[in-house]
């Protein structure tokens, strides 16, 4: 058999460009690949292992990585309040009526109030905190305790009386702080212990990973009046992993599981005319939360089995078993 020179140098040459493509990607993404070969990656984990040439040196900013550079401020409107205090926290006292500006903004509503021709208004900004994954061994080399705090604070040459010190100290603390009743957390430091987390809790390796996606590139974040179209879907699993980027030098995801809940995926039309993918989460029983939670006091009911919605940022994804494998 005789050699054909052109066919294999051909070869060798898309053999070369297949490797060159490997060796160029993110250890993440490397590892999504190999562990989770058939979930396609939402944009709120590829935008954070591909940043544009502006969030890479955005990135490079301490400020900029764990947030706006302003004093945390958990009064006021309802975007100054951590988003995992809102909606998940129950034990968190919230603010009076009077010093919360919330009454035109739906951050909560019920879940048979998602149907066809329901407008809300609402916001899909995007987090400050530009901060990209690291690897899993280059996070694990740095230590994330409050015990460890100054030499945190060292690593990245933050002073401790510094905004960007207390910004650093809360995030730690709200990891480790006990979680609620029913609810399993984990804060993932590198994508890689995200998909190990999200993967051991749903008990698969078929899973979707799906993130709010605002589908008009350039399109303003300012709030708008969105209509809910046709086309409700519930994703599967009696099971949902929800994971909620934190203000930190690098990536951080705030990840945890509560029963019993339910996850839907909505398309809303602005009245801008720009389209959102929007993913909703229902809290299925509120029995255990705080009476004092904002949601009641924006939807003027009590504790109990009343489902209660709320969107989720775009920086935010949901963990969810697949069809087939529920």
């Amino acid at each position: 058999m005789g050699f054909h020179l052109p066919l294999i140098f051909a070869l060798l040459s898309l053999a070369a460009v297949a490797l060159a493509n490997h060796a160029a990607q993110p250890a993440p993404q490397l590892y999504w690949n190999s562990v989770l070969p058939n979930t396609q990656m939402p944009r709120a984990i590829s935008e954070l292992l591909h940043p544009d040439s502006t969030n890479e040196e955005k990135s490079t900013n301490i400020t900029n990585a764990v947030g706006n550079g302003k004093p945390t401020d958990h009064k006021g409107k309802p975007e100054n309040i951590p988003l995992a205090l809102i909606f998940y926290n129950r034990r968190y006292d919230l603010p009076t009526d009077n010093q919360l500006d919330y009454k035109n903004v739906a951050i909560f509503f019920l879940e048979k109030d998602m149907r066809p021709g329901a407008t809300t208004n609402f916001q899909f900004p995007r987090n400050s905190n530009t901060a990209t994954f690291l690897p899993r061994k280059s996070a694990q080399s740095i230590p994330f305790s409050s015990n460890k705090l100054l030499e945190i604070f060292n690593h990245f040459s933050v002073k401790p009386t510094s905004v960007e010190a207390k910004t650093i100290k809360q995030t730690i603390e709200e990891c480790e702080a006990p979680g609620v009743k029913g609810e399993e957390k984990y804060c993932a430091t590198s994508l890689e212990s995200m998909v190990d987390f999200s993967t051991s809790k749903l008990r698969t390796r078929n899973v979707q990973a799906i993130s709010t996606e605002v589908l008009e590139k350039g399109a303003t974040m300012s709030m708008h009046k969105y209509t809910t179209m046709p086309g409700l879907k519930k994703l599967a699993g009696d099971k949902v992993i929800v994971c909620h980027k934190q203000n930190y030098p690098y990536a951080v995801f705030y990840c945890h599981a509560i029963k019993p809940i339910a996850a839907y995926v909505l398309s809303l039309k602005g009245d801008d005319g720009v389209k959102v993918k929007a993913v909703a989460i229902c809290h299925l029983d509120t029995s255990e939360w705080n009476p004092k939670h904002l949601a009641f006091q924006i939807l003027k009911v009590k504790p109990g089995k009343i489902p209660i919605c709320h969107f989720l940022p775009t920086d935010h994804i949901v963990w969810v078993p697949n069809h087939k494998s529920a």
